[in-house]
């Protein structure tokens, strides 16, 4: 996979260099760090960060760090972001943990543990108090050279992008659905959908060409941004399925450059500018869902509270045949379980 990684390099710095000025992150930093993320250019979650909380990074160090955000696919696939890490193409990731669900499954169960959670914030408290930061370190070191986990956390209960009406559980049955591999995946297949895996900035297209009939793709705001709604008019809101959580690595070796005081303001402003967009996304979503509302011209579905039961039910199964897939996704598994207990969610 390395030499696969590797051929990629000069490619590689003719696409950074083409997409900088997509990242208006771009700063005057003594180093900046150049992370690939798993948002498209038209994400309002990518306006979001780069707007409001990359240039934060730069003040909070006094000038010496800063990021730069790609979008999905800038350098290289979404699934070797690790390994560019590793070889140092990329200086990080802000990326999808399902992305390497194909490596082991316990990617899939620290990736989304679908219909577990009921929102964001109960993932970030998994992911910065409940273990799930260093569950995932775990994973890097025993599958990935030489990265560095500086947190993990989810900013939104995606909603479900439809150009059919599905109501409940038994109207997934020979639906065609854009889904992450993994878990995500499997739980579709097992109410009677057809999961196709491809990236996010494929599912527009595929929609409209009738490859898909649904997708598993993002937050209400960010499918809003992308236009899916002008083909899809059947969005499920609140979501039903999937809060994915999202890895925020950097390269080791970067890791260890940096200054004491530099890793802690990294950390620090991961999880605020986490926080801050569940908070943004939140509101945004809402305000959104009122508006289509309103217009009438989109059918909002929201689930009843038996439809999800049932759903989250099939979920809870492969949940744990998943768990048999690895020792380690058994530890993931494990961790989720405890916390969710320990937080009155089970």
């Amino acid at each position: 996979m390395k030499t696969e990684i590797l051929k990629h390099m000069s490619k590689a710095a003719v696409l950074a260099a083409s997409v900088a000025a997509l990242a208006t992150a771009a700063t005057a930093a003594d180093k900046t760090l150049k992370i690939q993320t798993s948002s498209n250019a038209s994400h309002a979650s990518l306006a979001y960060l780069n707007e409001e909380w990359v240039p934060k990074l730069e003040t909070m160090t006094g000038g010496s760090l800063g990021v730069e955000l790609l979008p999905i696919d800038a350098v290289v696939p979404r699934r070797e972001t690790a390994e560019a890490i590793s070889v140092g193409i990329l200086d990080g990731d802000l990326t999808s943990i399902n992305y390497f669900a194909g490596v082991d499954p316990a990617f899939a169960l620290m990736g989304d543990l679908i219909a577990g959670y009921d929102s964001a914030d109960q993932i970030q408290a998994f992911c910065a108090q409940g273990g799930g930061k260093e569950m995932l370190q775990k994973l890097f070191d025993e599958h990935f050279e030489g990265v560095h986990v500086v947190g993990c956390g989810a900013y939104a209960r995606e909603a479900f992008v439809s150009k059919v009406p599905i109501r409940g559980v038994k109207d997934f049955a020979g639906v065609k659905v854009r889904s992450p591999e993994g878990l995500a995946a499997d739980v579709f297949k097992r109410v009677g959908a057809a999961p196709v895996s491809m990236s996010g900035s494929e599912t527009y297209g595929a929609l409209e060409k009738g490859v898909i009939d649904a997708a598993d793709n993002s937050a209400y705001a960010n499918n809003d941004a992308n236009g899916m709604h002008k083909i899809a008019r059947y969005p499920i809101f609140p979501g039903i399925h999937s809060t994915p959580i999202l890895q925020f690595t950097v390269s080791q070796a970067v890791w260890d450059e940096m200054s004491e005081q530099e890793q802690v303001a990294l950390e620090t402003w991961y999880l605020a500018a986490y926080n801050g967009l569940r908070q943004h996304f939140d509101r945004l979503d809402r305000q959104l869902v009122a508006r289509d509302k309103a217009a009438g011209e989109l059918e909002v579905i929201d689930w009843p509270q038996e439809e999800r039961d049932a759903f989250r039910k099939v979920a809870q199964q492969a949940w744990e045949d998943f768990a048999k897939g690895s020792d380690l996704a058994q530890e993931v598994y494990d961790a989720h379980i405890a916390f969710m207990k320990e937080a009155g969610l089970l």
